[in-house]
C-alpha cells in the first residue's frame, strides 16, 4: 500500500474506486486508488451499517478485474 498526494510542483489526480471522483490525496491498493475522504469514511463504518455492503463491493473490484 503506499500513500498518494505528497508536495509536488505538479497536481496529479486519481479516480477513487469507492466514490469515483477524481482526487489529490488518498492510497494506493495493489493497482487501485482510495481517495482520503472514502478510506476515512470506510474505517468509520460499523459492519451492520447499510453502507457496509457497498465498501465491500467496490473493494472486490480491487482484487476480482473484469479484464482479468
Amino acid at each position: 500500500m503506499s500513500y498518494v498526494g505528497e508536495p509536488s510542483q505538479e497536481t496529479i489526480t486519481h479516480n477513487c474506486i469507492i466514490c469515483g471522483q477524481n482526487k489529490e490525496q488518498g492510497i494506493i491498493i495493489i493497482s487501485e486508488f482510495i481517495c482520503e475522504d472514502c478510506e476515512h469514511e470506510m474505517v468509520q463504518t460499523d459492519v451492520m451499517d447499510a453502507k457496509y455492503p457497498f465498501f465491500i463491493l467496490q473493494m472486490k473490484q480491487i482484487l476480482y478485474k473484469k479484464d482479468a
